[in-house]
């Protein structure tokens, strides 16, 4: 069954499937999710099975969110599912715009809502294997290092949320 995403064609907002969404490029609604942990932030690599940018690092979670679904209902929802992140308190950053090629002839034009969340000592991700293949909390000090380092192990959206939105999202 088709996973209907908000997204814009020809000017209306409306339920449209997800990749479809992606293989024309349009415009569409997103949620993005940084869990944080004593200057720690989590990120998680994408399985391999994945539609697009399998096996490339991205933050703890990044989704979309369903037909009419409130975005920090569908952040919390995401969370749990990916990688059995449950309870955490969410704050939303702001919202910010971008598009990038992410494989497979399909580009991500996202209006994406972002959120921060912090988990306690102790909690541990329970990663999903059909989404998540691993985990690790990396100081968020060496993460644009990293970045810039092996930027090819990155996902697009992350790159950009560093380079661009980093004193909005950690500030």
């Amino acid at each position: 069954m088709a996973e209907l995403i908000p997204a814009w064609d020809k000017g209306s907002l409306l339920p449209l499937d997800k990749i479809e969404v992606h293989r024309r490029g349009l415009r569409h609604m997103a949620v993005s999710v940084f869990v944080q942990r004593g200057g720690h932030t989590l990120l998680q690599r994408r399985a391999l099975g994945k539609y697009h940018t399998p096996g490339l690092w991205a933050n703890a979670c990044c989704t979309h969110p369903h037909w009419q679904e409130p975005a920090a209902t569908c952040a919390a929802r995401r969370l749990g599912q990916e990688l059995g992140l449950h309870g955490l308190t969410l704050t939303h950053r702001g919202q910010v715009e971008y598009r990038a090629e992410v494989g497979q002839g399909m580009t991500e034009h996202e209006v994406v809502d972002i959120f921060t969340a912090t988990a306690p000592e102790g909690q541990e991700p329970q990663p999903d294997p059909a989404e998540v293949m691993d985990t690790a909390w990396l100081p968020l000090a060496d993460l644009p290092a990293r970045i810039a380092a092996t930027p090819e192990e990155f996902t697009p959206w992350l790159r950009i949320y560093l380079a661009r939105h980093a004193a909005m999202i950690f500030g």
